[in-house]
């Protein structure tokens, strides 16, 4: 069985002119993880590619230039050219943004002019003639043109209210003077702003709101010519802009990074891990980089005081293919494995997709979840609820469920296009019949469904064996005898389960009973479950054997016996839920089809693709969450008593 990757602890010592070119190496490699938390300590240093790179960024923002999603080949440590480059940009981008922010402000005191002015032009009676009658008290000012039908109809008959202009910014109020202590009262609830008129002020001549008018446009002018300056800028420097925020942020990350590694004056010291099968080919990639001028070593982890002390885990990477590392995720997700032990990946990825497949069978339904496997791996679907990387995981369950299908005869729901096809397989070993497998209750088929759903408490036997085999041989290579040999997922509590559903099947298949022997061998390997502790303590060479009495101990035996059976019986149970959900799929299937045949015509075959679009995706994901359960609960709970450390090499991240 394949194990973890064998890791390496480099140690590099690297002179202060190679540093930033040996960081960018490890960066863009993406295999060396560092042995110390850099994050753990400050930075101090000013972290000038930083400074560029955030400047740059808001230059792209300003130029409406669409930011990169990731690096490409040309990506690299900036150089002295880079810097340039990137100072000459700023200049000429400030130097146009400060420009155009100035035909702005003046654009804008302009237009404000212009409307401030059009509002009192069709004031044409001198300002004080009308300050001077007798009979009215005139209010002139700012309000908010969304309230201004609402203070029209507070004021009501006491006072009249004039808009100035077109936007209806500038009021001219009128009312008696008997009735101005209310107006002012509506006009301040309103938010009414006086303005200061001067007494002979009798509107704006026209030939002035002319020359306003032609200013104000001579700004927009203006505006939009700098405008299209600052998008032929863009399109002429967008090629070099993106480069110069690739090799920024690459600079800035190696700044980061250097700023906190231990130093001399002139050396700096790296340590870190990486993958066994690739330590040679970087130290010679080093070696090479710097033309010799570094001092390279690697350690073994039980040569790593640290790991030894049981200070430091080895960081843990599972090599696999594209398909079987698609599923690395869901390992990770639950904890990563301890470092030397089984890596459990394959079993995952084979078990989901069986899982799946059984209770998810459909023909047609399967290849749709192959074709958007396809789609999202050829990058036409790119927006997607998971990760074009999980292209495989979608392919293998659509599989899987086609072949589910083909089995039970059902196609988008339909049970009878598939018809067939079945009767040309089954014809090849007999008698022609309509399904293969049969999952429809019926009084005939009763028989048949019994013994599907032993099939699947035989798989969940399977998985509950292969997840006890992988914890006693993980504790056998840790060196830890004692929780291999017993307990109740060890040697002694798995031959305890083999042995009664070896008994069950016996009795239960050939009619046999229980016989003095059996329960000789199940009092035996319940007696390495009921007495673990003090056996383990006695292979271990531990003292004492009973640490807290022998009272303690039987206690402690008992509700070892009682755990082994319960959850035995219930993780043995806990397989049937794959059983009822392959009927429930099958059912809800039949539904469909039923109502695709009873409504007919265009209804029909609405109910026929709503039908199975519901199925698809909501059953998808309550099969899939099940199925992800039962490895959780079933599998993992037996050989996942510890978690390591999962391997997280340092890699350059534009975002």
């Amino acid at each position: 069985m394949a194990k973890t990757t064998a890791m390496r602890l480099l140690e590099l010592m690297v002179l202060k002119e190679d540093i930033s070119r040996v960081i960018e190496y490890l960066g863009k490699n993406g295999n060396f993880e560092f042995q110390s938390g850099t994050s753990d300590v400050p930075n101090t240093i000013q972290n000038t590619a930083q400074e560029l790179f955030e400047k740059l960024q808001s230059f792209r923002a300003y130029l409406n230039i669409e930011d990169p999603e990731d690096y490409d080949a040309s990506s690299r440590l900036p150089e002295q050219e880079d810097i340039n480059s990137a100072l000459h940009i700023s200049e000429s981008v400030e130097d146009l943004r400060s420009r155009e922010m100035a035909v702005i402000e003046s654009k804008k005191r302009v237009d404000e002019a212009y409307k401030e002015a059009l509002a009192f032009s069709n004031l044409k009676v001198p300002y004080a003639e009308l300050e001077h009658l007798s009979f009215l008290s005139l209010r002139i000012g700012k309000i908010d043109p969304a309230v201004l039908d609402d203070l029209i109809f507070n004021v009501g008959q006491r006072a009249v209210i004039m808009p100035l202009g077109e936007d209806k910014t500038r009021i001219l109020a009128a009312s008696s003077k008997k009735g101005r202590f209310a107006l002012d009262s509506e006009l301040r609830r309103h938010g009414f702003v006086a303005l200061e008129i001067p007494k002979d002020f009798q509107g704006i001549p026209d030939d002035v709101l002319a020359g306003m008018k032609e200013q104000a446009e001579e700004e927009k002018t203006k505006l939009s010519l700098l405008e299209q300056e600052r998008k032929n800028y863009a399109q002429t420097h967008k090629a070099e802009i993106i480069r110069l925020l690739r090799c920024f942020s690459i600079g800035s990350q190696i700044q980061t990074v250097r700023s906190k590694l231990e130093s001399t004056q002139l050396v700096y010291r790296i340590t870190g891990w990486v993958p066994a099968p690739m330590s040679s080919s970087i130290m010679k990639d080093l070696d090479n980089l710097t033309e010799g001028r570094i001092a390279l070593r690697q350690y073994n982890p039980n040569e790593v005081p640290s790991v030894t002390s049981g200070r430091e885990k080895v960081p843990v990477k599972l090599t696999h293919g594209k398909l079987v590392g698609n599923f690395e995720r869901l390992i990770f997700s639950y904890g990563a494995p301890l470092y030397g032990t089984i890596d459990p990946t394959p079993f995952v990825a084979f078990f989901f997709t069986l899982l799946f497949g059984i209770m998810f069978g459909d023909a047609g339904q399967g290849l749709v979840f192959i074709l958007i496997g396809i789609l999202m791996a050829k990058g036409v679907i790119k927006k997607f609820p998971v990760s074009p990387q999980f292209a495989p995981i979608f392919i293998a369950i659509g599989c899987s469920s086609t072949v589910m299908g083909i089995l039970t005869g059902e196609f988008f729901a339909n049970g009878e296009l598939l018809i067939p096809v079945s009767r040309f397989i089954t014809g090849l070993f007999g008698e022609p019949h309509d399904h293969i497998l049969h999952l429809m209750p019926s009084a005939s088929a009763i028989d048949k469904l019994f013994m599907f759903f032993l099939f699947t408490i035989g798989v969940g036997f399977i998985i509950n064996s292969i997840g006890l085999i992988i914890n006693i041989a993980n504790n056998f290579m840790l060196g830890k005898r004692a929780h291999a040999l017993f307990g109740k997922t060890g040697l002694s509590g798995a031959l305890f389960f083999w042995y009664v559903v070896s008994m069950a099947v016996r009795i239960g298949a050939f009619g046999s009973s229980p016989k003095i022997y059996d329960w000789i061998v199940i009092g035996i390997t319940l007696f390495g479950v009921f007495f673990a502790h003090p056996l383990g303590a006695m292979v271990e060479g531990h003292r004492p054997i009973f640490p807290n009495g022998i009272g303690s101990a039987f206690i402690e035996g008992i509700v070892e016996i009682l755990e082994i059976v319960s959850s035995y019986l219930s993780n043995s149970v806990s397989f049937l839920r794959v059983g009822a959900f392959a009927l429930a799929h099958a059912v809800l299937g039949f539904i469909i089809f039923t109502m695709t045949e009873l409504i007919g015509g265009a209804g029909g075959l609405l109910v026929q693709i709503l039908g199975n679009a519901v199925v698809i995706v909501l059953e998808g994901m309550i099969v899939a969450i099940q199925v992800i359960r039962l490895q959780y609960y079933e599998f993992f709970s037996k050989f996942f008593t510890e978690t390591g450390r999962e391997f997280t090499p340092f890699r350059f991240k534009y975002k």
